[in-house]
């Protein structure tokens, strides 16, 4: 594991325990000591975590893990996620994203997908965000017409809310709108942890013609503060094949149709 891959899933760790010790963290990630030490003491200086004696807790200005940082985590799942979503979207449609770290695979799946990435006299598809690192990436793409609603930007996740995010998503429709959660249960449906980005997510869900709540299968039972929504707001629950079974009946019979991602292919069988 490369240092920039290990010390994102140290955060992530981090911010699924609030607190680690060097040595449960050092074998958690398959490391020595002196070099968990090494990054806690790099992530301190990023003010990213805070040091204790023996070990770490979360920083107080990470509530929720920028982008950056979190991209190694469930990698494989997220681009699993990322190449299935982008099957689902036509040439020449309007796409909802929000923001995250399966939403961002989403929208580099989009932007390198052959038939939307051929140069061309007209964009071939518009994205809607409220992404502020999304609509970075994007804005570079001429092929893509990228739209970024206006707001408050959120520090630590890139996103932007409030009311002027939702009066640009009250005059826009979308034809198709991925989703991101910090946590999705059958009962509750899918969660984030800040209620202005539940609400604008929400938003976003209700302006479009096919709404999909993606999420990989290690936030499936999580329940977070915020409720974006269940079946009444999302068409689709698109998941990786961790999903126990159990789980995709509950979500197929309360009403969310689940769809799950498919792997890519294995060069030497074919699969």
């Amino acid at each position: 594991m490369k240092r920039h891959e290990r010390m994102n899933a140290l955060l992530e760790l981090l911010g699924e325990r609030g607190s680690l010790e060097v040595e449960e963290a050092a074998t958690a990630l398959e490391v020595s000591a002196a070099t968990m030490r090494r990054d806690m003491d790099a992530l301190a200086e990023q003010q990213l975590l805070t040091r204790t004696r023996g070990g770490a807790v979360l920083s107080a200005v990470t509530y929720d893990l920028p982008i950056r940082y979190k991209r190694g985590h469930h990698g494989d799942a997220k681009q699993s996620l990322a190449r299935s979503a982008a099957a689902m979207v036509e040439r020449g449609s309007v796409v909802g994203l929000s923001g995250g770290t399966t939403t961002t695979e989403i929208a580099r799946a989009l932007a390198t997908r052959p038939d939307l990435a051929e140069p061309g006299p007209q964009p071939h598809l518009t994205i809607v965000t409220n992404a502020l690192n999304i609509a970075y990436e994007l804005a570079v793409r001429p092929q893509i017409k990228t739209m970024l609603t206006g707001g408050v930007a959120h520090s630590r996740t890139f996103e932007l809310t409030g009311p002027y995010s939702e009066l640009l998503l009250g005059e826009v429709t979308v034809d198709i709108a991925f989703i991101g959660a910090n946590g999705m249960d059958p009962e509750t449906g899918a969660t984030v942890h800040d209620e202005a980005e539940g609400r604008i997510n929400r938003l976003m869900a209700q302006r479009a013609g096919r709404a999909v709540v993606v999420t990989d299968s290690s936030k499936v039972g999580v329940r977070c503060f915020a409720r974006i929504g269940g079946p009444e707001t999302f068409d689709t629950f698109l998941t990786d094949s961790g999903i126990a079974d159990s789980a995709r009946r509950e979500f197929e019979e309360r009403g969310l149709p689940t769809v799950l991602a498919e792997p890519e292919a294995d060069e030497e069988d074919g699969r």
